[in-house]
């Protein structure tokens, strides 16, 4: 009869029995598992990337693990010789795996350990830190470890920022900044150093600069934006991530509603004018611009951009890059490119009145031209338009149509469920939509989302097509206030409605879009 034992062979450790019934598994829902950090001890992070594993708990002498072939003998015998303890396998998903290991694996106190090899400066304002002083492997090393972090935890920027007695570090993630980790005072000069050396900025220097950086996380490459300037408590460091392998998404993946989603996409088709995406900083206007351009015909059309910075660089797309100190604006960009024979144009963001007078010279010349404006909501970004001077007569004549958006976190589908909303959320929520809900989609908290119960984004988004009714009405010198009801009467559903239409298809949450469009409900 066969025995009901394998016998693996090991250097370390002499010869293993491990339990064939081991091999009959179950499968663990990692989203929501609570891994033991003990466990996690066990096994080092680049063994449990080599064999696409993470221990979860240690229980009766056996190491439970995830795996996602749990007949790998190979695997099994190379942790069973690492953590000198049975191993139970689990099935799990290859991209929970992935996720987990991302999750649960922090670095923070190998940054810790990495600065404690650092010297502290005299004092505050004695710091001389030379290239020499910030090129060794502590600081080098530390900074590689927190944009790793970073990445791994889906964060968009990094902000490093002193503090009377310690440095503070926070990573934005979903829009929402979280403390990550503090670490003294002596790592501020050589991190804040080798940053400015990576960005090919001053280090000498303490006035505001700006630079960029590209790095490899993990086999991806990933472009970093920095930002320095003097606070009270020295120089502070900003650091925004640009994922290259997360570059675009397409039009059915920014969070368009189909009928929203219909209605520019009829916009996108016109052959010449001037489409306008406006929000506050981070509200996804650049992205929506991206998939914007990214979903027209690149072989029949040319398209040429004018950006600052270039963000993500596309195929078949000719970018350009603004670059003040050698004569290059947006508005002298956008001249010369009127020289180029492009079909389709566009403006990174319109900031002053030349910019603004060539792009609507441009759309009324037989070029579709897109771009961006800081405005409140799509009528003010028309107001803006009237504000740099631009006259009402060439507005609405160029103008299809302006796309105005904020971001708002998704509830996390691991952990969601029917929770009941706060009074305020319910009043909101049944005035503007009609109808009475007490009970809505909450995230209650989950290794996915970090518990947060948010994972991701979408954008709530407000549509403003222009007709004879818009026109006439900027023509006549009509109010803001009269606009957007005009506005109302031809269709246009705000952007709180469209949020509120999110809440009851239980994407997001009354509370997440009272937090992010209230101010303009």
């Amino acid at each position: 009869m066969m025995s009901k034992y394998m016998v693996f062979k090991s250097s370390e450790s002499g010869d293993m029995l491990i339990d064939e019934s081991q091999l009959i598994t179950s499968v663990v829902n990692l989203n929501t598992y609570q891994i033991q950090p003990e466990a996690l001890q066990l096994i080092p992070e680049v063994m449990a990337r080599k064999y696409n594993v993470i221990p979860l708990s240690i229980s009766n002498n056996s190491l439970l693990v995830g795996m996602t072939e749990t007949d790998d003998v190979l695997a099994l015998e190379a942790l069973t010789a690492q953590a000198r303890l049975r191993i139970e396998p689990l099935l799990s998903p290859a991209d929970e795996i992935q996720r987990a290991i991302d999750r649960n694996y922090k670095a923070y106190g190998e940054i810790e350990e990495q600065f404690s090899q650092t010297t502290p400066p005299v004092s505050p304002t004695e710091e001389r830190i030379s290239v020499k002083d910030v090129s060794g492997a502590p600081v080098v090393r530390a900074l590689e470890l927190i944009i790793q972090e970073a990445v791994k935890n889906r964060a968009s920027d990094i902000h490093i920022e002193p503090q009377e007695d310690t440095l503070r570090v926070r990573y934005r993630i979903d829009g929402m900044l979280h403390d990550t980790m503090s670490l003294p005072l002596s790592a501020h000069a050589p991190l804040i150093s080798r940053l400015k050396i990576l960005a090919n900025m001053n280090i000498a220097d303490h006035k505001p600069q700006d630079g960029q950086f590209s790095v490899k996380v993990r086999d991806k490459e990933v472009d970093i934006r920095v930002a320095t300037i003097e606070t009270t408590y020295g120089e502070m460091g900003a650091l925004r991530i640009l994922d290259k392998s997360l570059a675009v998404l397409s039009l059915s993946e920014l969070g368009f509603l189909p009928s929203t989603l219909t209605q520019y996409e009829k916009m996108l088709k016109s052959s010449f004018g001037m489409i306008l995406v406006s929000g506050p900083t981070g509200s996804g206007k650049t992205t929506t611009l991206y998939a914007s351009i990214n979903d027209l015909d690149c072989k029949e059309r040319k398209i040429i951009t004018v950006e600052d910075p270039v963000e993500y660089h596309f195929k078949d797309i000719n970018q350009i890059q603004v670059n003040p100190r050698a004569g290059l604006t947006f508005a002298n960009g956008l001249r010369a490119i009127m020289r180029l024979d492009p079909d389709v144009i566009l403006v990174g963001e319109i900031r002053d009145p030349e910019t603004a007078e060539i792009a609507i010279q441009a759309a009324l010349t037989g070029h579709l031209v897109l771009s961006s404006v800081h405005a409140n909501d799509a009528v003010s970004a028309l107001f803006r338009l009237l504000d740099l001077g631009v006259g009402s007569f060439l507005i609405s004549a160029a103008v299809i149509g302006v796309v105005s958006q904020r971001m708002v976190r998704r509830v996390c589908p691991h952990c969601q469920h029917p929770s009941q909303a706060p009074d305020a959320a319910q009043f909101a929520y049944s005035n503007e939509l009609g109808e009475t809900q007490t009970e809505f989609l909450y995230g209650s908290g989950c290794n996915a989302c970090a518990n947060t119960g948010y994972l991701g984004r979408t954008a709530a988004f407000e549509i403003l097509t222009m007709n004879n009714k818009i026109r006439n009405a900027l023509l006549a010198e009509d109010s803001m206030e009269q606009l957007m009801a005009k506005a109302k009467e031809a269709g246009m559903e705000s952007m709180w409605h469209d949020g509120m239409l999110k809440v009851k298809e239980g994407i997001t949450t009354p509370c997440e879009v009272l937090r992010s469009i209230f101010s303009i409900g």
